[in-house]
C-alpha cells in the first residue's frame, strides 16, 4: 500500500514493514514545516497501525540522506518566543509515543537537523559513500539539540569533535562505524535493501516484544540505573503474556524460555540545510 504525500513517500507491505522515504532530494532532503508535519502524520499511521511491525526510515536521491533544516524558507514559529518548538519533536518517533523499531539507512551527506533521525532511529546503516557533520558552527549557529541527543549514542568526546568541527570536517563510514554511529555499512546499491532485511527479521518477531523493548531501552535513557531496572521488569509483566501469545500463535506451538519451562514475568523468560561551503577545507577521518 502506498499513502500520497508531497514531501515523503509512505508505503507498507505484506511484511509488516513500512518504508518512509524522505522525498526532497532537490534539496538534499532538507526538511520544512510541511514535512515535518507529514512525518509526524506517519508515525501516527505507523503507531496505529497492527499490520506494520518496524520500519525502514531512507532518503531519495545519491547525494544526501539530509542536510537538516531547509533555512531558505521561513520555518514558521508562532510569534510569542515560548511558543517556539523543536522540529525533533515532530521527526521523532519516540517524542509521538511510536515504540515500533525504525532501521534508519543513510547514503551521502548526512548533517546538521538530519541527527533528528539519527538520534531517533533503533538501528542505523550507512552506505560506504556517507559522510556525517554537523554545520551549525561553521554558519554561526548554537549546536546544541541534535549533540544532546548524538551524546547517548557515540559518547561526549567524539559528540565535541563534531559539533565544534562544524564543516571543516567529516566522519567517514568507516569511523562512523568505529565510533557506533552507525552498525553496519554496505555498498550503496545494497542500501535500501539491507536495511529492509534487517528490519523484516525484526518485524517477524511479535511486536508486543519488540515494542516492549524498544520502550523500555529508550525510557531507561531518562532514569537513574535502580529505577530503570525496576520499570524493565513491569515491562515485561505487561508485554511477556501478550508477546508470548503472538508467537505461540505464529509457530503453532507453546513457547518455552531457555530452561525449558514456559517464560513467565521476569526478564530472562521467553524468547541546517546546505552542503559544505564551497572551498572550505574539510578532513575525512
Amino acid at each position: 500500500m502506498t499513502s500520497t504525500y508531497s514531501t515523503i513517500r509512505y508505503e507498507t507491505g505484506p511484511d509488516r514493514v513500512a518504508t518512509i522515504t524522505l522525498d526532497r532530494p532537490e534539496v538534499l532532503n532538507a526538511f520544512d514545516r510541511r514535512m515535518c508535519g507529514e512525518i509526524r502524520d506517519v508515525w501516527q499511521r505507523v503507531k496505529l497501525d497492527p499490520q506494520v511491525h518496524a520500519v525502514v526510515l531512507r532518503a531519495a536521491g545519491d547525494r544526501a540522506f539530509c542536510a537538516g533544516l531547509d533555512v531558505k524558507k521561513p520555518y514558521g514559529q508562532p510569534e510569542d518566543v515560548w511558543n517556539h518548538e523543536d522540529p525533533g519533536e515532530l521527526l521523532s518517533p519516540k517524542w509521538q509515543k511510536c515504540w515500533k523499531p525504525v532501521v534508519c539507512a543513510v547514503q551521502g551527506i548526512c548533517t546538521a537537523g538530519a541527527f533528528y533521525f539519527l538520534n531517533e532511529a533503533d538501528v542505523v546503516i550507512c552506505s560506504s559513500d556517507a559522510t556525517f557533520f554537523d554545520s551549525h558552527v561553521t554558519h554561526g549557529r548554537v549546536c546544541a539539540v541534535e549533540p544532546i541527543g548524538l551524546m547517548r549514542k557515540i559518547g561526549l568526546a567524539e559528540t565535541l569533535r563534531i559539533a565544534l568541527s562544524g564543516n571543516d570536517e567529516r566522519v567517514s563510514a568507516q569511523t562512523a562505524l568505529r565510533i557506533g554511529l552507525v552498525t553496519e555499512v554496505v555498498d550503496r546499491p545494497r542500501l535500501w535493501e539491507r536495511a529492509h532485511e534487517i528490519a523484516a527479521g525484526i518485524a517477524r518477531k511479535p511486536s508486543a516484544a519488540t515494542q516492549g523493548t524498544v520502550r523500555a531501552i529508550w525510557e531507561s535513557l531518562d532514569r537513574p540505573y535502580r529505577a530503570a531496572m525496576e520499570q524493565s521488569l513491569i515491562y515485561t509483566r505487561l508485554g511477556n503474556p501478550v508477546g508470548m501469545a503472538q508467537a505461540e500463535a505464529d509457530a503453532g506451538e507453546p513457547v518455552t524460555d531457555s530452561v525449558g519451562g514456559r517464560g513467565g514475568a521476569g526478564g530472562g523468560g521467553g524468547t541546517p540545510n546546505g552542503s559544505p561551503t564551497a572551498g572550505r577545507p574539510w578532513r575525512l577521518r
